[in-house]
Protein backbone atom coordinates (compact mmCIF):
# COMPACT_ATOMS: atom_id res chain seq x y z
CA UNK A 1 0.00 0.00 0.00
CA UNK A 2 1.11 3.55 -0.75
CA UNK A 3 0.17 6.15 1.84
CA UNK A 4 -0.34 9.75 0.74
CA UNK A 5 -1.06 12.75 2.94
CA UNK A 6 -1.71 16.46 2.60
CA UNK A 7 -3.28 19.16 4.74
CA UNK A 8 -6.47 18.75 2.75
CA UNK A 9 -7.66 17.82 -0.72
CA UNK A 10 -4.73 19.21 -2.71
CA UNK A 11 -2.79 15.97 -2.56
CA UNK A 12 -5.47 14.31 -4.67
CA UNK A 13 -3.58 15.73 -7.67
CA UNK A 14 -0.56 13.68 -6.61
CA UNK A 15 -2.70 10.61 -5.94
CA UNK A 16 -4.18 10.92 -9.44
CA UNK A 17 -0.68 10.93 -10.95
CA UNK A 18 0.35 7.93 -8.84
CA UNK A 19 -2.83 6.12 -9.88
CA UNK A 20 -1.91 6.63 -13.54
CA UNK A 21 1.60 5.27 -12.94
CA UNK A 22 0.65 2.41 -10.62
CA UNK A 23 -2.96 1.44 -11.38
CA UNK A 24 -2.76 -1.81 -9.39
CA UNK A 25 -1.41 -0.25 -6.18
CA UNK A 26 -3.65 0.17 -3.15
CA UNK A 27 -3.71 3.83 -2.14
CA UNK A 28 -4.53 5.26 1.29
CA UNK A 29 -5.10 9.02 1.25
CA UNK A 30 -5.06 11.06 4.45
CA UNK A 31 -6.41 14.63 4.40
CA UNK A 32 -5.39 16.42 7.60
CA UNK A 33 -8.38 18.72 7.14
CA UNK A 34 -8.68 19.68 10.80
CA UNK A 35 -5.37 21.50 10.40
CA UNK A 36 -5.79 22.81 6.86
CA UNK A 37 -4.12 24.92 5.62
CA UNK A 38 -0.60 24.16 6.77
CA UNK A 39 0.86 27.26 5.08
CA UNK A 40 0.37 29.85 7.85
CA UNK A 41 1.08 27.46 10.75
CA UNK A 42 4.35 27.53 12.74
CA UNK A 43 6.98 25.19 11.35
CA UNK A 44 7.10 23.07 14.53
CA UNK A 45 3.37 22.44 14.31
CA UNK A 46 3.66 21.44 10.65
CA UNK A 47 6.44 19.01 11.57
CA UNK A 48 4.32 17.53 14.36
CA UNK A 49 1.35 17.07 12.02
CA UNK A 50 3.48 15.61 9.23
CA UNK A 51 5.09 13.09 11.56
CA UNK A 52 1.75 12.12 13.09
CA UNK A 53 0.24 11.62 9.63
CA UNK A 54 3.24 9.64 8.40
CA UNK A 55 3.16 7.38 11.44
CA UNK A 56 -0.58 6.83 11.03
CA UNK A 57 -0.12 5.75 7.42
CA UNK A 58 2.69 3.33 8.32
CA UNK A 59 0.63 1.91 11.19
CA UNK A 60 -2.17 1.27 8.70
CA UNK A 61 -0.06 -0.64 6.22
CA UNK A 62 1.78 1.88 4.03
CA UNK A 63 5.00 0.55 2.48
CA UNK A 64 5.78 4.00 1.04
CA UNK A 65 4.73 7.41 2.39
CA UNK A 66 4.23 10.28 -0.04
CA UNK A 67 4.15 13.83 1.35
CA UNK A 68 1.74 15.31 -1.20
CA UNK A 69 2.32 18.83 0.11
CA UNK A 70 5.10 21.29 -0.68
CA UNK A 71 4.77 23.03 2.69
CA UNK A 72 5.01 19.80 4.70
CA UNK A 73 7.91 18.60 2.55
CA UNK A 74 9.83 21.82 3.16
CA UNK A 75 9.21 21.59 6.90
CA UNK A 76 9.46 17.89 7.62
CA UNK A 77 10.75 15.59 4.88
CA UNK A 78 14.13 15.04 6.55
CA UNK A 79 12.43 14.34 9.89
CA UNK A 80 10.12 11.75 8.34
CA UNK A 81 12.98 10.09 6.48
CA UNK A 82 14.92 9.77 9.75
CA UNK A 83 11.93 8.55 11.73
CA UNK A 84 9.70 6.36 9.59
CA UNK A 85 10.69 2.77 8.75
CA UNK A 86 9.58 3.08 5.11
CA UNK A 87 10.72 5.19 2.13
CA UNK A 88 9.38 8.75 2.11
CA UNK A 89 8.75 10.70 -1.10
CA UNK A 90 8.54 14.48 -0.89
CA UNK A 91 7.97 17.23 -3.40
CA UNK A 92 9.07 20.78 -4.12
CA UNK A 93 8.04 23.57 -6.50
CA UNK A 94 9.27 23.01 -10.06
CA UNK A 95 11.71 25.92 -10.13
CA UNK A 96 14.38 24.01 -12.07
CA UNK A 97 12.11 23.00 -15.00
CA UNK A 98 10.56 26.46 -14.96
CA UNK A 99 13.95 28.10 -15.46
CA UNK A 100 14.62 25.73 -18.36
CA UNK A 101 11.27 26.62 -19.94
CA UNK A 102 11.23 30.42 -19.60
CA UNK A 103 11.98 32.59 -22.63
CA UNK A 104 11.57 35.95 -20.92
CA UNK A 105 13.52 35.07 -17.79
CA UNK A 106 10.45 35.63 -15.61
CA UNK A 107 8.81 32.85 -13.57
CA UNK A 108 5.84 33.02 -11.20
CA UNK A 109 5.49 30.49 -8.38
CA UNK A 110 2.00 30.05 -6.92
CA UNK A 111 2.39 28.53 -3.46
CA UNK A 112 1.54 28.87 0.22
CA UNK A 113 3.19 31.39 2.49
CA UNK A 114 4.86 28.51 4.34
CA UNK A 115 6.50 27.18 1.17
CA UNK A 116 7.62 30.62 0.04
CA UNK A 117 9.14 31.40 3.45
CA UNK A 118 10.97 28.07 3.69
CA UNK A 119 14.70 27.60 3.46
CA UNK A 120 14.09 24.80 0.97
CA UNK A 121 12.39 27.22 -1.45
CA UNK A 122 15.10 29.85 -1.02
CA UNK A 123 17.71 27.20 -1.76
CA UNK A 124 15.89 26.17 -4.94
CA UNK A 125 15.80 29.73 -6.20
CA UNK A 126 19.46 30.27 -5.29
CA UNK A 127 20.55 27.03 -6.97
CA UNK A 128 18.59 27.25 -10.21
CA UNK A 129 17.22 30.75 -10.73
CA UNK A 130 20.10 33.13 -10.08
CA UNK A 131 19.69 34.66 -13.55
CA UNK A 132 15.88 34.55 -13.61
CA UNK A 133 13.34 36.84 -12.01
CA UNK A 134 11.13 34.75 -9.72
CA UNK A 135 7.80 36.08 -8.50
CA UNK A 136 6.73 34.15 -5.36
CA UNK A 137 2.95 34.50 -5.09
CA UNK A 138 1.34 33.40 -1.81
CA UNK A 139 -2.19 32.23 -2.65
CA UNK A 140 -3.92 30.94 0.52
CA UNK A 141 -7.31 31.99 -0.85
CA UNK A 142 -6.93 29.54 -3.74
CA UNK A 143 -6.30 26.73 -1.26
CA UNK A 144 -9.60 27.64 0.39
CA UNK A 145 -11.40 27.59 -2.97
CA UNK A 146 -10.17 24.08 -3.73
CA UNK A 147 -11.07 22.86 -0.24
CA UNK A 148 -14.58 24.15 -0.95
CA UNK A 149 -14.64 22.40 -4.34
CA UNK A 150 -14.91 25.76 -6.14
CA UNK A 151 -12.85 24.86 -9.20
CA UNK A 152 -14.68 26.79 -11.92
CA UNK A 153 -16.45 29.71 -10.24
CA UNK A 154 -16.10 33.31 -11.30
CA UNK A 155 -14.90 34.18 -7.81
CA UNK A 156 -12.06 31.66 -8.08
CA UNK A 157 -11.17 33.08 -11.50
CA UNK A 158 -11.09 36.60 -10.07
CA UNK A 159 -8.69 35.48 -7.34
CA UNK A 160 -6.38 33.88 -9.90
CA UNK A 161 -6.36 37.05 -11.97
CA UNK A 162 -5.59 39.11 -8.86
CA UNK A 163 -2.53 37.01 -8.06
CA UNK A 164 -1.27 36.86 -11.63
CA UNK A 165 -1.45 40.65 -11.87
CA UNK A 166 1.62 40.72 -9.60
CA UNK A 167 3.65 38.88 -12.28
CA UNK A 168 2.31 40.23 -15.60
CA UNK A 169 5.38 39.34 -17.67
CA UNK A 170 5.93 35.81 -16.38
CA UNK A 171 5.83 33.24 -19.17
CA UNK A 172 6.06 30.22 -16.82
CA UNK A 173 3.76 29.49 -13.89
CA UNK A 174 4.81 26.94 -11.29
CA UNK A 175 1.99 25.28 -9.39
CA UNK A 176 3.91 25.18 -6.11
CA UNK A 177 1.03 23.79 -4.05
CA UNK A 178 -0.77 20.51 -4.69
CA UNK A 179 -4.09 22.31 -4.33
CA UNK A 180 -3.50 24.16 -7.58
CA UNK A 181 -3.41 21.48 -10.34
CA UNK A 182 -7.23 21.05 -10.11
CA UNK A 183 -7.40 24.76 -11.00
CA UNK A 184 -5.16 24.37 -14.07
CA UNK A 185 -8.04 24.48 -16.61
CA UNK A 186 -9.26 27.72 -15.05
CA UNK A 187 -5.75 29.16 -14.81
CA UNK A 188 -5.26 28.48 -18.51
CA UNK A 189 -8.16 30.81 -19.27
CA UNK A 190 -6.44 33.56 -17.26
CA UNK A 191 -3.08 33.61 -19.06
CA UNK A 192 -1.97 34.48 -22.55
CA UNK A 193 -1.33 31.68 -25.08
CA UNK A 194 2.10 30.15 -24.77
CA UNK A 195 2.46 30.51 -21.01
CA UNK A 196 3.86 27.26 -19.62
CA UNK A 197 2.24 25.81 -16.49
CA UNK A 198 4.35 23.38 -14.48
CA UNK A 199 2.90 20.72 -12.17
CA UNK A 200 5.37 18.43 -10.39
CA UNK A 201 2.81 15.72 -9.55
CA UNK A 202 3.92 13.47 -12.47
CA UNK A 203 7.54 13.67 -11.27
CA UNK A 204 6.48 12.68 -7.75
CA UNK A 205 4.51 9.76 -9.19
CA UNK A 206 7.52 8.67 -11.24
CA UNK A 207 9.75 8.70 -8.15
CA UNK A 208 7.13 6.75 -6.21
CA UNK A 209 7.00 4.16 -8.98
CA UNK A 210 10.81 3.83 -8.96
CA UNK A 211 10.82 3.23 -5.22
CA UNK A 212 7.97 0.73 -5.49
CA UNK A 213 10.04 -1.23 -7.98
CA UNK A 214 13.16 -1.06 -5.79
CA UNK A 215 11.38 -2.42 -2.73
CA UNK A 216 9.40 -5.00 -4.73
CA UNK A 217 6.10 -3.42 -3.75
CA UNK A 218 3.56 -6.26 -3.93
CA UNK A 219 0.85 -6.43 -6.57
CA UNK A 220 -2.45 -5.33 -5.09
CA UNK A 221 -6.05 -4.78 -6.13
CA UNK A 222 -6.01 -1.06 -6.93
CA UNK A 223 -8.22 -0.04 -4.02
CA UNK A 224 -8.43 3.60 -2.96
CA UNK A 225 -9.39 4.59 0.57
CA UNK A 226 -9.59 8.14 1.89
CA UNK A 227 -9.68 9.39 5.47
CA UNK A 228 -9.88 12.87 6.95
CA UNK A 229 -9.25 14.45 10.33
CA UNK A 230 -12.14 16.80 9.54
CA UNK A 231 -15.86 16.15 9.16
CA UNK A 232 -16.37 13.55 6.40
CA UNK A 233 -19.92 14.72 5.70
CA UNK A 234 -18.70 18.24 5.12
CA UNK A 235 -15.64 17.28 3.07
CA UNK A 236 -17.10 14.50 0.89
CA UNK A 237 -18.86 16.80 -1.66
CA UNK A 238 -15.67 18.79 -2.31
CA UNK A 239 -13.62 15.59 -2.52
CA UNK A 240 -16.07 14.33 -5.15
CA UNK A 241 -15.69 17.52 -7.20
CA UNK A 242 -11.89 17.61 -6.96
CA UNK A 243 -11.43 13.90 -7.77
CA UNK A 244 -14.25 13.80 -10.30
CA UNK A 245 -16.00 10.77 -8.79
CA UNK A 246 -17.10 9.58 -5.35
CA UNK A 247 -14.43 8.02 -3.13
CA UNK A 248 -14.92 6.19 0.16
CA UNK A 249 -14.21 8.62 3.00
CA UNK A 250 -14.13 8.11 6.74
CA UNK A 251 -13.05 10.18 9.72
CA UNK A 252 -10.01 9.69 11.96
CA UNK A 253 -8.57 11.58 14.88
CA UNK A 254 -4.79 11.87 14.79
CA UNK A 255 -3.01 13.48 17.71
CA UNK A 256 0.64 14.50 17.50
CA UNK A 257 1.56 12.26 20.45
CA UNK A 258 -0.98 9.49 19.91
CA UNK A 259 -3.17 8.10 17.17
CA UNK A 260 -6.83 7.44 17.86
CA UNK A 261 -9.36 6.21 15.29
CA UNK A 262 -12.80 7.76 15.71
Amino acid sequence: MIGIFDSGLGGLSVMRAIRERLPAADLLYLADSAYCPYGPRPIDEIRDRALACGRWLVDHGAHIVVIACNTATAAAVELLRRTLPVPVVGMEPGVKPAVAATRRGKVAVLATSGTIASERFRSLVHAYAADVEVYPLACPDLVEQVEAGELTSEHTRSLILKHLASAPEADVLVLGCTHFPPLKPLIETCVEPGVVIIDTSPAVAAQTARIAQQINHPSESGNIRCVTTGDPAQIAPALHRVWGAPLPLSGVQIEATDVIIK
